[in-house]
């Protein structure tokens, strides 16, 4: 008896249901955010997320000891370069992770084939920048995770190269992604890409600031030592303006593209602001933004992105709390 072969077309179909799914299932913000990007960079964008992602839950996993994490960030590492069969990541993962509470991120390691043929569906220069993106992301947590203490990183510079492996690389991957599907952007970039970097910085120092209770609560915390919330403060402002540079660059043309960035932006923009009028919050959900406001601002971004004059009044009014820092 002969099987009927499957239509690949049929099959990537329904890996990219899958991903779509669950990325509403693990990030609200990103399942918001990645639909506005042209189709191909969609696919890709929400790929990287993902795994990405599965590199976050095994740093998040809190009762894994440094050593279990650094082995399955390797299995995970070569099961993207191909240098191993997925299968030697996903069931040591699982087993390691057993007590883990998120049952979505769990859902999301268990697919983690489904997630890598789609990568391997992208082009050639494509999954070049994703790979090194999470080479450099999970080798980077590995180093880090030895170093998690209560009193935090050791200073400022430790700091930057923290949010560098963990979100600055991601700006200089959206950047190479951007270039590769418009040669426009390609040209504007040019010369100023360390603003991609402070573009992704700029986003994790929010949800460092942001987690900063929880992150105590288990015994860690992120934030160089020795520096108070002002002069945090201060820098993610600095990252926030030169991320605005950023933004600008992209050519009004390529609206999707500026709509996710800006829209990504302005939510680092608005929660960091709630941070900047309180002295002290115990809890991230304190600082949670409401589905009106999100929605508000949503709908607002259509029209902003036309205009460098809208993006800017808006980050120069609703960033007035943060300026006081200075």
């Amino acid at each position: 008896m002969h099987l009927p072969k499957s239509n690949p077309i049929e099959s990537l179909d329904t890996d990219l249901a899958y991903q779509k799914a669950i990325l509403g299932s693990v990030s609200r913000t990103f399942a918001l955010t990645i639909p506005l990007l042209p189709p191909v960079i969609e696919t890709v964008v929400g790929n990287t997320y993902l795994l990405c992602r599965i590199v976050d839950t095994i740093e998040d996993a809190a009762d894994l000891n440094p050593e279990t994490k650094q082995a399955l960030s390797k299995f995970f590492l070569d099961a993207v370069l191909e240098k191993s069969p997925v299968e030697s990541f996903v069931a040591p993962c699982l087993a390691a992770l057993k007590n883990y509470g998120n049952q979505d991120e769990l859902d999301l390691i268990a697919n983690t084939p489904t997630i890598l043929r789609i990568l391997h569906t992208c082009s050639s220069k494509d999954q070049a920048a994703v790979s090194r993106c999470v080479s450099i992301m999970s080798e980077g947590m590995s180093h880090f995770h030895g170093k998690q203490t209560e009193a935090g990183l050791k200073d400022l510079n430790e700091f930057e190269e923290y949010c560098y492996v963990v979100a600055g690389v991601v700006g200089e991957l959206l950047t190479t992604i951007f270039s590769n599907h418009s040669a426009d952007f390609s040209k504007q970039i040019k010369g100023h890409e360390a603003l991609a970097i402070a573009f992704g910085q700029a986003l994790q120092m929010t949800n460092i600031l942001k987690d900063s209770p929880e992150d105590e609560a288990r015994g860690v915390s992120w934030k160089p030592a020795g520096m108070s919330q002002s002069e945090l403060l201060k820098i993610a402002y600095q990252k926030l303006q030169d991320s605005m540079q950023y933004i600008l660059l992209i050519p009004k043309k390529d609206a999707g593209v500026r709509r996710f960035c800006f829209l990504a932006f302005g939510l680092a923009v608005l929660t960091l602001s709630k941070i900047a009028n309180r002295k002290q919050f115990n809890h991230k959900d304190e600082l949670k933004l409401s589905r009106k406001s999100v929605m508000t601002f949503y709908t607002f971004t259509k029209i902003a992105v036309g205009s460098d004059t809208l993006m800017k009044l808006f980050f120069h009014t609703a960033s007035s709390a943060l300026r006081r820092q200075l």
